[in-house]
This record gives structure tokens, C-alpha cells and sequence, in this order.
């Protein structure tokens, strides 16, 4: 499906990208995304999406921007309805490579995975266009962190460096994600660390809260293995023993959600509930009414550089986050710096004293205080608006130099 097609204007550089994620999908890479593509709209780019048709758990679209252009094709998913697997990244990536090959573009961008990445890299290379590569994530690490056999942990190694180290940018969401990109032997030159953020018009302090006669915790977006969100499960019987009314709510979805399920029923039944994927602005109504919202990172699983969207998310509403992992994460220190909420040990009862922590002090004459002071700092420091103008203009300057005759735009 292709809305709001642009005129044509040859002076207008033509932007590509490749995303298997995008609007109205509920994940943090549709998000950024749709962020980054407005952004370069407003820099007079004509910009051209390459996507999948959402799966009918996503909510109603919004109307596009006029010049944008969105083509969705339908694609595999999983039971879940995500495109998580080597079968349904494939079931995107080769129709891509045809897409592409009759797209006009003077710069493709790519998201993950780096399967996605090598398609657009190879149509690029063939077309003699740059490219820009999104790292909002690295892949490898990820590979090995779920266990995948040595052989393709490797093979993923090789396609991801490939992608970044010849790219003529390559986006990253943080200095340890830039890091980690350095690893690979990316010219730091080609670097571009935009940060990482929320949308700050939906995420925010004041707005409409969910009603609930109990207290709760709250759990939003993905639950993979490496994130190890059973810990919060565990530690909601020793909560309970001081707050017995106290609840726990799960919105999102994940590999690991039928694990969740079933700890939840065998430890906790009728205290933890599900609540699947909701539109953003319904989850900014359950986080603002939460007493605090978890996130957590497993220790030891080669993702303590990670600075999940979700802490953003939940500091943007004003809500105290409860950050479970390694003291010497990312994750920890960006909690503990910025006063976000309560940093706790990767343990049921390290993280069931940071629960009671902030029930405690929910009441307190100063909480209302804290929150503001944690919704200004993410409007400050943390607005998807801003990265998105920061990735944009860090994937434009690669066409700087670029001759005028050469334009996809001119022929």
C-alpha cells in the first residue's frame, strides 16, 4: 500500500529505508523509525518506506505525513504475530531485494536484522548508492546471549560487520552501542551516536490514568530471554508479604511470555496478568497509574550495554523505574545518574526490596516532585523528535558530496 505519494521535484534528495518494523507496529524500532522518516521529511527528503503489512494486533494507523510514502507487503510471522525467525526475516529480505531494484534512491537506509542489512548493502553497492545502517541493536551479542549453535553466531558476526564496516553511516542509539560498533573495526568516523528516546507527546506526565483498586507494577514491551523478566515474577510473593494487595501487569509480548505465564500461575495465580500488545497512548495511561514499571537486563548474557526504551518510556510519565541487573550495566547507571527509580541486584529479593522501596515512597510529600524532575530530564535529554533530527541529518551528510548529476532524483 503506498499513501500520500510526493510530486517530484528534482532538487529533493530521494530517501529509501528498509524496515521490517514501522508505524502503527507497537515496538521501539517502528517508533524510531517513523521518527527518523518525518525528520527527513522535514529536511526535504523525499522519503519512501519499505515495510510489511501490520499483523491485526496493531492498532489503527494514523494518517501519514503528506510526501510520505509507505509500501507494505505481507510477510511470515510467528505465532505472535512478530517477524522473528530466519524464516520470516528471509520471508521480507528477498522480496526486498526486488523492491529495491525498482525503487529510485540516491541513499537506502537499513534497520536490523543484518540480513536486511546485506540487501540493501548488495542493491546499493549495485546501484552505486550510499547506504546508512540503524544499530539500535547488536545482533551477535544477541545470538549468542539466547545460546544459537557457534556456526551461526559466527555467520551473524560476519554479515553485521560486513553491513556497518561499509557503510557510509551507521546510526547507533549510545556510546556503548558506538563501542560496540568500533569492535567490528567501523571507521569511528562513520559513527553517528544519536541516542536513544520516546515520544514525548504520548509519554508524559499528564494525560488520562487506567483505573485499578489495587496497586501495581507494571511491565511494558518486549519479553525476550536476555531481558529476564522473570525476576519480577519471583519477587512478587516477598512484596506481597508487605503489600498483599499489590499487583503486577504485563503489556507487550515475547518469546518468553509462555514461560512468564506459567511461573506466574504456579507462584502468584490471579496477581499477574497479561495484558498483550496495547496502543502506545493506552500504555502511557497504565504506566502514569503505576507505582513503579520494571525493566531489567539478565546479567552475564552480553547485553549489559543496553539502555532499554522502556526506562525512557516510564521516566517520561514521571513513573519510578525498577532496574534490575548488573550493578556495571548501562541500564543501572543511567537509573542511578539521572534519578529514574531504584537500581537492584539480578535477585527476586534484591528486586523485591526495590518494590517495597518505591511503594514506600509513593505517598511522600517529594514524589511529585521526583516525577517532574524525571519527565524534564527525558524531554531534555531523551525526545524521539530530537533523535530522529539527529539520525537525519547524520544520514544526509553522506550525500554532501555527492555530484548533483549523479541523483537517482535526476533521471
Amino acid at each position: 500500500m503506498i499513501r500520500a505519494r510526493a510530486p517530484k521535484d528534482p532538487s529533493r534528495p530521494r530517501v529509501v529505508l528498509a524496515t521490517r518494523l514501522f508505524a502503527p507496529e507497537v515496538s521501539a524500532g517502528a517508533f524510531r523509525l517513523r521518527a527518523l522518516a518525518l525528520a527527513l521529511l522535514e529536511r526535504r527528503a523525499v522519503v519512501r518506506v519499505l515495510t510489511t503489512t501490520p499483523p491485526p494486533t496493531a492498532p489503527a494507523a494514523d494518517p501519514d505525513r503528506q510526501g510520505l510514502e509507505v509500501s507494505r507487503f505481507p510477510v511470515l510471522r510467528d505465532s505472535g504475530g512478530n517477524v522473528r525467525g530466519y524464516v520470516q526475516y528471509l520471508s521480507f529480505d528477498i522480496p526486498l531485494a526486488f523492491r529495491l531494484l525498482f525503487s529510485r534512491f540516491d541513499l537506502a537506509i537499513a534497520e536490523a536484522p543484518p540480513t536486511t542489512g546485506m540487501v540493501v548493502a548488495a542493491i546499493s553497492r549495485l546501484r552505486r548508492r550510499p547506504y546508512a545502517y540503524y544499530a539500535a541493536d547488536i545482533w551477535t551479542d544477541g545470538t549468542a546471549a539466547i545460546g544459537a549453535p557457534r556456526a551461526v553466531t559466527s555467520m551473524i558476526r560476519a554479515l553485521e560487520g560486513h553491513v556497518m564496516r561499509h557503510a557510509a553511516t551507521v546510526l547507533s542509539i549510545s556510546d556503548e552501542v558506538t563501542a560496540r560498533i568500533q569492535g567490528f573495526g567501523v571507521d569511528p568516523a562513520r559513527i553517528a551516536t544519536v541516542g536513544n528516546g520516546v515520544d514525548t507527546d504520548v509519554f508524559s506526565p499528564g494525560g488520562p490514568v487506567a483505573e485499578s483498586d489495587d496497586p501495581y507494577f507494571v511491565y511494558t514491551g518486549t519479553m525476550s530471554e536476555w531481558q529476564g523478566a522473570d525476576v519480577f515474577v519471583r519477587a512478587m510473593p516477598i512484596v506481597r508479604e508487605r503489600f498483599p494487595d499489590v499487583r503486577l501487569r504485563f503489556f507487550g509480548q515475547g518469546a518468553a511470555e509462555p514461560r512468564l505465564r506459567e511461573l506466574a500461575s504456579r507462584l502468584t495465580p490471579d496477581v499477574v496478568t497479561f495484558g498483550g500488545v496495547v496502543p502506545p497512548a493506552r500504555s502511557a495511561e497504565w504506566i502514569r497509574g503505576a507505582a513503579g514499571a520494571l525493566v531489567s537486563i539478565a546479567p552475564g548474557l552480553g547485553y549489559d550495554f543496553a539502555r532499554p526504551t522502556k526506562t525512557y518510556a516510564a521516566a517520561a510519565c514521571g513513573t519510578p523505574v525498577v532496574f534490575a541487573g548488573s550493578d556495571a550495566s548501562s541500564g543501572a547507571a543511567l537509573v542511578r545518574r539521572h534519578g529514574l527509580g531504584r537500581h537492584a541486584a539480578f535477585t527476586p529479593e534484591a528486586v523485591a526490596e526495590a518494590m517495597v522501596d518505591v511503594l514506600q515512597a509513593r505517598d511522600a510529600p517529594e514524589s511529585a516532585v521526583a516525577r517532574d524532575d524525571r519527565a524534564a530530564w527525558v524531554e531534555e535529554n531523551a525526545s524521539l523528535r530530537a533523535v530522529g533530527g539527529s539520525a537525519a541529518d547524520a544520514v544526509l551528510r553522506s550525500l554532501g558530496d555527492r555530484p548533483q548529476e549523479h541523483r537517482a532524483s535526476d533521471r
